[in-house]
């Protein structure tokens, strides 16, 4: 008679979806960090762009200043010419009576000194109309060196405030990249610890599963076949998920926008049914069917969304029953708003 036979089935554990799984899990973070990014670069480039329309504004202005600087700077110019050429007549007049007084007293007994004498009166006069339209001419001097210095410091202060403009442009995109950065990585910590409340509530049920940053209901766990109404099983399910979203809505501040998103999908049979005409529209309702219930069970309707996409994003691209039981499904996804 043999000996009976005792095998012990080794247990092998499979690590590779669990590798799947986290790389999937980090490159979807990738990718919503820099969706995130190019949201705020968006809004610092139209931030920017309203910067950038006053700071040509001002520099329209310094160039109409400019402009009037040039303009005063070359009447100042003018004025001294006009100024040196009325000195210079006023010193050829000063000679010419120099001149005249040394004739008049060379001939003070002649005839010839009326003469001189009415020579050097209207030379006098000249001369006193000269020293008035130089005393004019200075006090035009003076007063557009006043304006000249007025307009500096105007222009001084344009360049001075398109300065600190710059600088607070750059601030405020510095500021910008720090808090949303923060906003995300907040998020990203709530939702890490949500995905994990919900292992801990659900359990390792059949049909439930987290997938990157999905959590994912195989659509037999909620609804019959080709139906959108919650079954008894499933409306137990969503009551554990309602009980850690209502926390979930208390532990995260109010100033970070977010939504659970419901995505329905469905495998790539077609449908038979009048009620539903495709796909799309089943995979809708179910959606809407998983909100509604959550906001009867007291979530908040501001932080749910639903969403259809019909048999257009398998999981599994196969053809058999595994592959069409794996695409129809539901999704719930924390994402910004």
């Amino acid at each position: 008679m043999a000996p009976p036979r005792s095998r012990r089935r080794i247990r092998q554990v499979d690590y590779w979806p669990g590798f799947v799984d986290a790389l999937s899990t980090m490159l979807l973070v990738i990718i919503f960090l820099l969706s995130v990014f190019m949201l705020a670069q968006f809004f610092l480039a139209r931030e920017v762009t309203g910067k950038d329309t006053v700071l040509e504004k001002l520099n329209r202005q310094i160039e109409q200043l400019s402009a009037l600087l040039a303009l005063e700077r070359a009447g100042k110019t003018e004025s001294d010419e006009k100024a040196t050429l009325l000195a210079s007549n006023l010193d050829a007049a000063q000679k010419d009576k120099a001149r005249l007084q040394g004739a008049i007293d060379a001939k003070a007994a002649g005839d010839g000194g009326a003469a001189a004498q009415q020579q050097l009166a209207a030379e006098k006069d000249a001369s006193a109309a000269a020293l008035a339209q130089i005393d004019i001419l200075n006090q035009q001097i003076a007063a557009l060196r006043r304006q000249l210095a007025a307009i500096e410091d105007a222009l001084s202060a344009s360049e001075k405030s398109g300065a600190e403009s710059q600088a607070k442009i750059a601030d405020l995109g510095s500021r910008l990249n720090i808090a949303l950065a923060q906003k995300v990585q907040e998020l990203a910590r709530y939702r890490s610890d949500f995905f994990g409340r919900l292992r801990q509530i659900l359990g390792d049920r059949p049909g439930v599963s987290v997938v990157g940053d999905r959590f994912i209901f195989q659509s037999e766990v909620l609804f019959e076949s080709s139906q959108a109404v919650l079954d008894t099983a499933g409306r137990a399910e969503l009551d554990k998920l309602a009980s850690a979203l209502i926390e979930l809505e208390h532990e995260i501040p109010p100033d970070i926008p977010w939504i659970i998103r419901v995505d329905g999908h469905t495998d790539k049979k077609p449908i038979q049914s009048s009620q539903y005409p495709s796909n799309w529209s089943l995979s809708a309702a179910r959606a809407i069917a998983v909100v509604q219930y959550l906001v009867s069970k007291g979530v908040s309707p501001q932080r749910l969304a639903a969403a259809g996409f019909g048999e257009f994003q398998p999981l599994d691209p196969g053809e058999g029953d595994d592959a069409n039981r794996r695409n129809r499904r539901i999704e719930l996804k924390i994402t910004e708003k």
